[in-house]
């Protein structure tokens, strides 16, 4: 259901899945709720503009170019006027243009120097951008993610948050709905609850206007086993321990089974 999803599926094995969905109502819940998680992945993905001063970098060397081409024609006419006596001066004058060249083209390098340098950073940044998407899609493809709904505590389920959590990488997706709109200096905090030890803040968050909100791969170490998730609100810069009470709770399913 998964590669059928994400469109990885060939025509005749897509004809297959979908004569299944036509019959199985189970299926047709697994895969919608596949495809919720799949729209997530764009979340991941940053743009990037032009880098800087591109423009500013060609015009430059236009101008280096027509300045060389000026010179070198002023010193080719020098050579065509000058009386006898002056012919002395003809090799200063060739060293002069070599200079010139030289000095051009140091400027030449320098500039291709950075647009390389430039080049690199944006190299670097896709392969980023590529490490990100992939990660988030083998959260969500992966059997041993823990998937986790969180429902309202001690009171009408109406706010829920679904987490999807890979202790081994340390990959985190929440996302929430129903959630109600908070005062400017209010926010909602997520934690990761660990089977030892106090409970790890995973990300701030606020909802939009229709309710909903989800925080995206935050910054968690690898390796911490989760026995459960919760949101509490807090304070507009946030907290290091949770504050009372807990408006959304969900435990894993190897801890409800202790």
């Amino acid at each position: 259901m998964a590669l059928h999803a994400l469109q990885a599926l060939s025509e005749a094995e897509s004809a297959v899945v979908c004569a299944h969905l036509a019959q199985c109502a189970l299926c047709r819940d697994e895969l919608a709720e596949l495809s919720g998680n799949v729209a997530m992945i764009g979340l991941g993905v940053r743009q990037h503009s032009v880098p800087a001063g591109s423009r500013q970098r060609f015009l430059d060397r236009v101008a280096a170019d027509a300045s060389l081409s000026e010179q070198s024609a002023k010193q080719e006419k020098r050579k065509q006027v000058l009386p006898f006596p002056y012919k002395a001066w003809i090799p200063w004058a060739t060293a002069a243009a070599l200079a010139i060249l030289a000095i051009s083209l140091f400027v030449k390098n320098t500039a291709l120097h950075q647009e390389l340098a430039d080049a690199s950073g944006k190299v670097t940044d896709l392969k980023g951008q590529s490490a990100r998407a992939q990660q988030v899609l083998d959260l969500l493809t992966s059997h041993s993610a823990q998937r986790v709904l969180l429902t309202a505590s001690k009171t009408p389920a109406e706010p829920t948050g679904r987490a999807i959590y890979l202790a081994d990488s340390g990959s985190l997706i929440f996302q929430a709905n129903n959630l109600k709109l908070l005062a400017s200096d209010k926010t909602y905090e997520l934690w990761v609850i660990p089977a030892k030890g106090k409970p790890i803040p995973a990300g701030l968050f606020r909802s939009d206007a229709t309710g909903n909100a989800s925080v995206v791969l935050p910054p968690l170490h690898r390796g911490v086993p989760a026995k459960a998730f919760g949101v509490t609100i807090e304070k507009a810069e946030g907290s290091d321990t949770p504050t009372a009470p807990i408006i959304l709770l969900g435990t894993t399913a190897s801890a409800a089974g202790e």
